[in-house]
């Protein structure tokens, strides 16, 4: 099986480039995606159960791995959410299959995205991880726009391993081809 594409661009192109924009001499020592979490939060699935079955449906079909159930951690009277309650559902993606999901993402589901400037340039924590939010399941090409009862947004979290500094890590993930908005 040939290795997936976006996989031999960062052994080809983006570990040469890291290298030199950031003075690394060690080519383990350039930043590299360990892992991409879907995550998606269904707080409408404490009323209906079915609800969360045709999330964890969709996710599936996005991401082609089945995704674990997630519960409440404690209760929240508020919300009327009691702990262990069923609230949402998570898929992590590693290897051959996350760089798979990583170039449908970038090259077929945001450029779908009605009136797409691009994706937030801000929204790194301290480890240089990034978190990116889908306002709609339906951008994904394998979900059927007809048969989807609700819209759900789906959170996804890049893992990004050696990453010195937000400044590494975004522009590790511009080399993969991520439209960041520009500063205005």
């Amino acid at each position: 099986m040939a290795a997936p594409r976006l996989l031999e661009k960062y052994r080809n192109e983006i570990i040469p480039a890291m290298m030199q924009a950031f003075k690394i001499s060690n080519r383990y020592a350039v930043p590299r995606l360990e892992k991409i979490v879907l995550n998606m939060g269904v707080g409408e699935a404490v009323q209906d159960i079915k609800i969360l079955e045709k999330s964890i449906d969709e996710l599936a079909l996005i991401t082609g791995q089945k995704p674990s159930l997630r519960r409440a951690k404690k209760a929240i009277a508020n919300f009327k959410i009691r702990k262990g309650l069923p609230i949402g559902c998570k898929v992590t993606l590693r290897r051959n299959k996350m760089y798979e999901f990583l170039d449908r993402l970038l090259n077929v589901a945001l450029p779908r995205q009605r009136d797409f400037r691009g994706v937030p340039a801000e929204s790194f924590d301290k480890g240089g991880n990034y978190t990116l939010g889908v306002p709609e399941q339906s951008l994904f090409p394998e979900i059927d726009y007809d048969r989807i009862t609700r819209v759900q947004g789906v959170d996804i979290t890049f893992v990004i391993k050696n990453a010195k500094s937000t400044e590494q890590a975004r522009e590790f993930l511009k080399l993969f081809g991520m439209p960041f908005k520009n500063k205005e």
